[in-house]
């Protein structure tokens, strides 16, 4: 395939993923709580992310009058930028991948440290309390969760004696690494739904509390951008741990690109029946568990890990 043409085929089918998500969680969410979802815009509603859409273009682009307007604008591009810069490194399958190279994972944390300005900028340059409010709570959560993902890769670079994704992948044809490593799984799976704020961990947006957070001031397009972006990063999320812990492309019988699928959908309806399932914990509650519980369990999983490696080389 063209060099130019894979990428663009990627982006052209995330983006397509990213709307059909809204779609598929409606629904879901609907069944899990016994009511009906979307089921009147074309077959099974799926029409209704189109309209939602058209929705989204034809409202009023308003920029407040009391907002710094060049930073209001370009804070929703970063938060896709950034998005979409983390899909560049997934091997999707054998030669399916846009960007491979040694330290992917180190690019992958610059990129998700790099996010967190997306939405200081938007709530900082609103001028309004609400979004401030939710910038700051947001720049405080991601961080904290930043440092014990990483420190949950780490016992996956430890395994895997490298940072490429494709190595890692290619480490896992015997022995998936939820296997050695289900303690760095739980973290990193507790820290993405931090990174992405989602629920339960969603409070830099809790409706009760802020009105909407960061991107209270946001409208049409631009607010499509960060509704789109968060859908973006569950998929990036899920396509991260299926490719870390369960083998990535691995399986019997089944075309790679579909075992890939597979997995990654697994985990991105898991994110949808988890927002119906558990309540939205106070925001003391979840620094407290980011910096009392997670924290020493990502030290205690790279400890161990290391000591086993060493044990095994020596």
């Amino acid at each position: 395939m063209t060099s130019w043409l894979t990428p663009l085929i990627i982006l052209i089918v995330l983006l397509l993923l990213g709307a059909w998500s809204i779609w598929l969680e409606r629904r879901v969410l609907a069944l899990w709580q016994d009511r009906l979802g979307p089921n009147r815009v074309g077959p099974f509603g799926l029409l209704q992310v189109v309209a939602d859409m058209i929705k989204i273009f034809t409202k009023e682009d308003w920029v407040p009058p009391f907002a710094d307007k060049v930073l209001f604008i370009i804070s929703p591009m970063i938060v896709m930028i950034m998005t979409l810069l983390g899909f560049a490194i997934i091997p999707f399958a054998p030669n399916i991948q846009i960007a491979q190279f040694d330290h992917a994972l180190l690019f992958l944390l610059a990129i998700s440290s790099l996010s967190v300005y997306s939405i200081m900028l938007a709530g900082f340059s609103s001028n309004s309390k609400y979004a401030l409010l939710g910038a700051m709570r947001t720049a405080a959560q991601m961080i904290s969760y930043e440092v014990f993902m990483g420190l949950a890769l780490m016992g996956v670079v430890v395994l895997a004696d490298d940072f490429s994704l494709s190595a890692i992948v290619a480490a896992q044809a015997d022995v998936w690494f939820i296997c050695y490593q289900p303690l760095g799984f739980v973290l990193f799976f507790i820290a993405g739904i931090a990174e992405i704020h989602r629920a339960p961990f969603d409070l830099p947006e809790a409706e009760t509390e802020i009105v909407a957070g960061f991107h209270t001031e946001y409208s049409s397009m631009k607010f499509g951008m960060f509704f789109i972006g968060e859908y973006l990063g569950v998929i990036l999320i899920s396509s991260l741990i299926t490719t870390l812990y369960f083998g990535g492309w691995q399986g019997p019988f089944l075309p790679p690109l579909l075992w890939f699928i597979l997995k990654t959908g697994f985990f991105v309806m898991f994110f949808i029946l988890l927002r119906a399932a558990i309540p939205r914990p106070r925001y003391d509650q979840l620094m407290v568990f980011a910096w009392y519980i997670l924290l020493p369990l990502s030290l205690l999983n790279l400890l161990v890990t290391g000591a086993v490696k060493l044990g095994i080389l020596g």
